[in-house]
C-alpha cells in the first residue's frame, strides 16, 4: 500500500479546548476516506492542519513518502475546505482560467475538468447565475486542474438539495474510479456509507474507529422480538452466548448477535423451550447503528 498521508499522534488545542487529541491514521493511494463525526468533532481542524492552514500543537504528519516538504506536497493536492469563492461577474470558464494562471496549469485542462463535473454546457454562464450545487461542482473542477493525487473535500454536500447531493456524490465516485485518492469530512453517515471505502470516526477530537466501512458494518445483525413470555425470553437471550447486547423498549426486545444465526433455527430453539414468538424480524445493522453504538460507549 502506497501512503499518501500519514498522521501520527496529532493534537491541536485552542486555548483550553482540545479540538483534536492524539489522532493517528494513514491514507493509502486509491481509496476514498471519510472523516466522520458530528459538528465540533475536529474534522475541519484536522484538514486545516494537514493543509498548513492551522498550526498543530503536537504530533506530526507527513505527505507521501515523508521526504517531500509540505509546501511541495500540497502542489499534488486539490482541496476545497471553504465555500466556493469565485468572481461573480466572470463565467465559469474565465474563473478557471484565473486558477490555471495561479497554479501554472495549461488552459487545455479547463474543458476536460468542466466535463467531469457536468458544467461544460454552462462554461460561458456567469458564476452568479449558478445554483449552489453548480458552484460546488465548479470548485471541484478548480481543485482538479492540477491533476492532484488526492482530493480533499470538507462537507462537500452541505446546504445542497437532494438532486445536488446526488450529483456531487456521483462525481466523487467517478473521480475515485479514475484512481484519484479522496479524503472527505462529513457529519452525514449516509454520505460515508455510500461514497467511502474507509472511515475514521471522530468524537470531540478523539478517534473512535479507523478502518474499512464494510468492516465497521460487518456485524451479524440483530433480531427484533415480541412474545407473551418476555421474562423467559430475556433470560434465554442473556444465557445464550450467540447474543450480546440486549435492548428492551416497551414490549419489543432487540437482541444483537455475536455470531451468525438463522431466524428459523433460533425460532425452533425458543419453541422447544415453550416460548412462542408473536413477532420476529432479523435485520443487518446499518452504519448509523454502528456509529451510535461507538459514540454511546465513549
Amino acid at each position: 500500500m502506497e501512503p499518501i498521508l500519514t498522521i501520527n499522534n496529532l493534537t491541536k488545542k485552542f486555548g483550553y479546548l482540545t479540538a483534536v487529541k492524539d489522532l493517528s491514521f494513514t491514507i493509502n493511494k486509491g481509496n476514498v476516506y471519510g472523516i466522520l463525526g458530528p459538528n465540533g468533532s475536529g474534522k475541519s481542524t484536522t484538514l486545516g492542519v494537514v493543509l498548513n492552514v492551522v498550526n498543530k500543537t503536537s504530533g506530526d504528519f507527513h505527505w507521501f513518502d515523508g521526504n517531500t516538504t509540505t509546501h511541495d506536497a500540497l502542489k499534488k493536492v486539490g482541496a476545497i475546505i471553504e465555500r466556493p469563492n469565485f468572481y461573480p461577474y466572470m463565467s465559469g470558464y474565465q474563473n478557471l482560467k484565473l486558477v490555471c494562471k495561479i497554479k501554472g496549469v495549461d488552459y487545455s485542462k479547463i474543458e476536460e475538468k468542466l466535463e467531469v463535473v457536468g458544467l461544460l454546457d454552462r462554461k460561458d454562464s456567469k458564476f452568479k447565475t449558478y445554483s449552489l450545487g453548480m458552484k460546488q461542482r465548479l470548485a471541484i473542477a478548480s481543485a482538479l486542474l492540477n491533476e492532484p493525487e488526492i482530493l480533499i473535500l470538507d462537507e462537500p454536500t452541505n446546504g445542497l438539495d437532494p438532486q445536488g447531493i446526488h450529483q456531487i456524490r456521483e462525481i466523487i465516485k467517478q473521480i475515485a474510479a479514475k484512481g484519484t485518492t479522496i479524503l472527505l469530512a462529513s457529519h452525514l453517515l449516509d454520505e460515508v456509507e455510500k461514497v467511502c471505502s474507509h472511515v475514521v470516526v471522530l468524537r470531540k477530537g478523539v478517534k473512535l474507529y479507523s478502518g474499512r466501512v464494510d468492516e465497521m458494518i460487518s456485524s451479524h445483525g440483530f433480531f427484533e422480538l415480541k412474545c407473551n413470555k418476555q421474562d423467559e425470553l430475556r433470560t434465554f437471550l442473556e444465557n445464550n452466548p450467540a447474543f450480546g447486547k440486549i435492548k428492551i423498549q416497551d414490549d419489543l426486545i432487540t437482541a444483537f448477535l455475536n455470531e451468525p444465526l438463522k431466524s428459523e433455527d433460533f425460532n425452533k430453539q425458543l419453541f422447544d423451550k415453550g416460548i412462542v414468538l408473536t413477532h420476529l424480524v432479523q435485520r443487518k445493522e446499518s452504519l448509523e447503528e454502528q456509529f451510535l453504538q461507538l459514540t454511546d460507549k465513549n
